[in-house]
């Protein structure tokens, strides 16, 4: 490592030719040298002042102190000299006090360098500015003093000093100028392998590729920074001059998750289209069109989200593959029709009909083919490949055996009119097959809908099996059972075993049984367990001051606790938490949880807990009264107060319609002690938690603020005096103490599925408090938020308007998990018989009505739940809703997809009766969809037997 890094750089470009890259590199490097031959200023500005200077007690000692506090790098040995100005935060001028430091030097420098990253990470929030410059030269000064490729990349990597700027790169280019190329691919390598460092150290990794001449790393974190480099006005002419462009387009092209620049949303007349600029290179030949099409294939076949196969698609369309291509690829395009995304489907459905209509798709790759796309739920893939099969059997009437009974699966369809599609192919070329083709239609024909059975028996005569007289069966899903909480673990190892591999937030009742373990053998071997907490969690972030400020992190802080490890003041505060009166639902629903946590964290291993009242005996979070007495009989006899929030919980758990209530009240009371005379007032007292929920009228538009459901639900808390003067403060709010106003709220909590279980037999006040959260899934397309209905139907306590508001905002959600949780929250009310179908239909009306719920997402959740075989409670749902639906004052768009839902129940489940307003839509003359429904619907009412239903599990 001798001589200058001028002479180095200079002469590393002579031997790198006239790349591009090797220009830039070339300017960045004369521009760096600039600099340091210059002295230029502190590369830390005046933001930093003295304290960039400031001399903090490290290892560097007094002199590099001193040398920092002048901010210069005269006086003292090399080595001072350098960390001086590292202390200094002067990246610019590492290189050149490297630069005369041989191996030995570097070593010594090398350790005293990693003391003050340590000493850096230590540093509190108010020298961000300082630290950050600091950071920079230690990025620098760090990558020089290694010798290990391996201990250069990991330097290089680390989170803490990785940095964005690309001059921070050039200056790391500088410094290690004179390595040997062997040892500079090798570092290059590594870092391409990190994800995170590939890309926001991509000027340092191109410059160590072209320096070293190793092959391009084509990694996913170096693919996306380089497009992201690459991607500008000048788009097509830089990919034409970068020699990476042949390496690294086909790894763009194969990559899971798409880059971002490759996705932009740009027309193709626009130069940052990438498909445009990737089709001219294959014309112009600078990529080869074989490969291309393969990957564009093979990506789309692999599948995955829609807007990462928005790519290959188009650059697929563009390049335009061969007669051959298209011929060679009829399995892949096959498979596409069947699973790929809708736009993908359709492509390839594309495809494979110019295949047909040139003679070059084989009657079974079409059977094949139509099996799968009949099978899909988009129409217009569907009706398209009715056609194609109508026009390959007016071509070829020979295949008509071969694809009949492919067509035949288009009869379960959950659209009728495809159904008659269908229906209508199969008997035009019926006549010409034999009779055991004929018979395997007639049993297909059995799923078609009630409307098309005459049709149906008039094509197929005896063939087909008629049921008549059968009475209609409602299929309702079987009652939830209540399922005991197994008994908390007995040894530390499975504590632990249990801690670790399940996580801090599992599951409701898995969390109370661990934490019931923790406490239990806490008190039983406190000593045992430390040891083995210490040996299983990192425990050094426990001790940060701020770790803890905001959230609990779950079991974590009672083990921060049990290891003392939290500050007393901490504790109390925790504890003596409540809330504000314009406080959010949410967290005071998880205020809760915390209070029991800071509890626990503060009396674990204390003879004040020697384990929990509130653990569940029912997986619903329910605790038996009895055992809840049981409890407090240990408690009395071992001489130990409940603790506050723990008690407190446990009788918001107990359950009043329990049948062993009145006896447990009784046993309570006999026990004398405070805590047991609570337990049996609040049995005998039986009062649910009370709430009202009410909306503001709709705004005018979206800035009145009043627009979005969230910012019109008022939730009212009833009165509770006992709650509020008995129980803690995190508990208070549930008396009344919250401000009756909307509240739209941001902020990410982990306890929601824990929401439920605090309150089991509530459910209608938790759902009142979840709505705001709910209703942003419906008109505002949030995901993920339906998760407590679940628990919410099969919790205890009334079903009223706010349980039944939170099933039909979850039926309207824009996510279709979402959608799906609502349907199964439905089914299981419905099953325990709590189901409102009349409030539920009622209030989905003027929710459609004002757009808040869109028809098409309703009719998708109710369908799913008819075909379950709950037509009956479907219909239920949909009677009280339609009239409301067709006299809105303004036509609700969509509302055939809700009748054609309404239609299918009815011919099912043989409902009659008349939905005011039905018969006037449907003596409109029209195609429509709405129309064709409102007719059927009306003929299904008309027509309909009255049949009973019977509900079976």
């Amino acid at each position: 490592m001798t001589g200058s890094t001028g002479a180095t750089v200079d002469g590393g470009g002579t031997e790198m030719g006239n790349s591009l890259v090797n220009r830039v590199m070339d300017g960045m490097m004369t521009k760096v040298r600039s600099a340091v031959m210059r002295g230029a200023g502190n590369d830390t500005g005046s933001g930093t002042g003295s304290d960039a200077g400031r001399d903090t007690g490290n290892n560097a000692g007094s002199t590099s102190g001193d040398a920092g506090r002048r901010g210069g790098t005269e006086g003292g040995t090399p080595v001072e000299q350098l960390l001086a100005a590292v202390r200094a935060g002067s990246a610019h001028k590492v290189p050149a006090l490297l630069a005369p430091l041989d191996a030995a030097a570097r070593k010594t420098a090398l350790g005293q360098v990693k003391s003050l990253r340590s000493e850096v990470r230590a540093w509190d929030w108010k020298r961000w500015n300082e630290a950050t410059a600091v950071r920079r030269a230690l990025y620098v000064a760090g990558a020089g003093c290694q010798t290990g490729a391996a201990a250069t990349a990991t330097w290089l990597g680390g989170r803490d000093l990785l940095s964005w700027r690309s001059e921070d790169g050039t200056l790391v280019l500088s410094v290690l100028a004179d390595r040997d190329p062997a040892w500079t691919a090798d570092v290059a390598q590594r870092l391409a392998a990190r994800p995170a460092v590939a890309e926001s150290s991509y000027g340092l990794i191109r410059g160590l590729v072209e320096r070293s001449g190793c092959a391009v790393p084509a990694t996913d974190g170096y693919v996306l920074a380089w497009t992201r480099e690459i991607t500008d006005s000048r788009l097509l002419e830089r990919l034409r001059e970068d020699s990476h462009t042949r390496v690294l387009v086909p790894h763009a092209l194969a990559m899971a998750e798409t880059p971002d620049r490759l996705t932009w949303s740009v027309g193709p007349e626009a130069p940052t289209h990438w498909p445009t600029a990737l089709a001219a290179l294959v014309t112009e030949g600078v990529l080869d069109r074989a490969q291309v099409v393969d990957l564009c294939v093979s990506r789309l076949l692999r599948g995955g989200r829609a807007r990462d196969l928005r790519f290959p698609l188009e650059v697929l369309r563009l390049v335009e593959p061969s007669a051959a291509e298209r011929r060679e690829r009829v399995p892949d395009w096959i498979g596409m029709t069947a699973d790929a995304p809708s736009p993908v489907a359709g492509y390839a459905q594309e495809v494979l009909a110019g295949l047909a209509a040139d003679g070059a798709l084989s009657a079974g790759a079409l059977a094949e083919m139509t099996g799968g796309v009949l099978f899909r739920t988009e129409k217009k893939l569907v009706r398209a490949q009715l056609t194609l099969v109508g026009k390959v059997l007016a071509r070829e009437p020979g295949a008509v055996e071969e694809l009949l009974p492919a067509v035949a699966e288009a009869f379960g369809h959950e659209d009728t009119t495809i159904q008659e599609r269908a229906l209508k192919l199969v008997g035009r070329h019926a006549a010409a097959v034999d009779a055991s083709v004929r018979r395997e239609l007639a049993e297909q024909a059995g799923l078609l809908s009630p409307v098309h059975r005459p049709a149906a028996v008039a094509l197929f005569g005896n063939d087909l099996e008629v049921e008549s007289g059968v009475p209609y069966e409602e299929i309702l899903p079987p009652v939830p059972e209540r399922e005991r909480v197994a008994p908390p673990a007995t040894t530390v190892e499975a504590l632990v075993e249990e801690l670790v591999t399940r996580g801090q937030y599992q599951d409701s009742a898995a969390f109370e049984r661990t934490l019931d373990g923790l406490v239990r053998l806490a008190r039983r071997d406190r000593a045992g367990l430390e040891a083995a907490v210490r040996e299983a969690f990192p425990t050094e972030h426990w001790e940060h001051q701020h770790y803890f400020t905001h959230y609990t992190h779950g079991a974590e802080v009672v083990l921060a606790g049990l290891l003392g490890l939290l500050p007393g003041w901490r504790v109390d505060s925790g504890r003596a938490k409540g809330n504000d009166r314009k406080a959010c639902h949410h967290e005071a629903l998880s205020g809760i949880v915390d209070a029991r946590l800071w509890e626990a964290a503060d009396l674990i291993g204390t003879d004040a807990l020697p384990f929990l009242l509130a653990a569940p005996t029912l997986h619903t979070g329910e605790i038996d009264p009895v055992v809840l007495v049981e409890r407090l009989r240990g408690y009395r006899d071992a001489g130990v107060e409940p603790a506050p929030a723990d008690f407190a919980q446990a009788l918001l758990r107990v359950g009043h319609g329990n049948p062993s209530a009145g006896r447990a009240a009784q046993e309570a009371e006999a026990l004398g002690t405070r805590a047991g005379g609570r337990l049996a007032a609040w049995l005998r007292a039986g009062e649910p938690l009370g709430t009202r929920v009410r909306f503001l009228a709709r705004g005018k538009d979206l800035a009145s603020q009043k627009w979005w459901l969230t910012d019109r639900i008022v939730v009212e808390i009833d009165d509770r005096p006992v709650v509020r003067k008995e129980f803690p403060a995190a508990f208070r709010w549930l008396g009344g103490e919250l401000r009756a106003t909307p509240r739209r709220c941001y902020h990410w909590l982990d306890t929601r599925a824990h929401w439920a279980t605090a309150l089991p037999v509530d459910r209608e006040f938790v759902a009142a408090c979840v709505l705001s959260s709910l209703a942003s899934g419906a008109d505002a397309d949030q995901r993920g938020v339906t998760e407590p209905l679940t628990a919410l139907a099969e919790a205890g306590g009334p079903a009223g308007r706010a349980v039944h508001l939170a099933v039909a905002f979850g039926l309207g959600c824009q996510d279709a998990d979402d959608r799906l949780r609502a349907v199964d929250a439905l089914l299981v009310l419905a099953s325990r018989g709590d189901l409102d179908a009349r409030r539920l239909g009622t209030e989905l009306a003027w929710l459609v009505v004002e757009g808040s719920v869109k028809p098409n997402r309703l009719a998708d959740a109710l369908r799913t739940t008819a075909a379950t075989g709950a037509y009956g409670t479907v219909w239920a749902v949909l009677e009280p809703m339609l009239p409301e639906l067709l006299g809105a004052e303004k036509p609700v768009r969509g509302l055939g997809e809700v009748l054609a839902v309404a239609a299918d129940c009815v011919e099912r489940c043989g409902a009659r009766g008349e939905v005011a307003g039905l018969d006037a839509m449907a003596s409109a003359r029209s195609a429509s969809q709405f129309v064709v429904q409102a007719k059927r619907l009306s003929g299904a009412l008309g027509q309909g037997a009255d049949q009973p239903l019977t509900e079976t599990a």
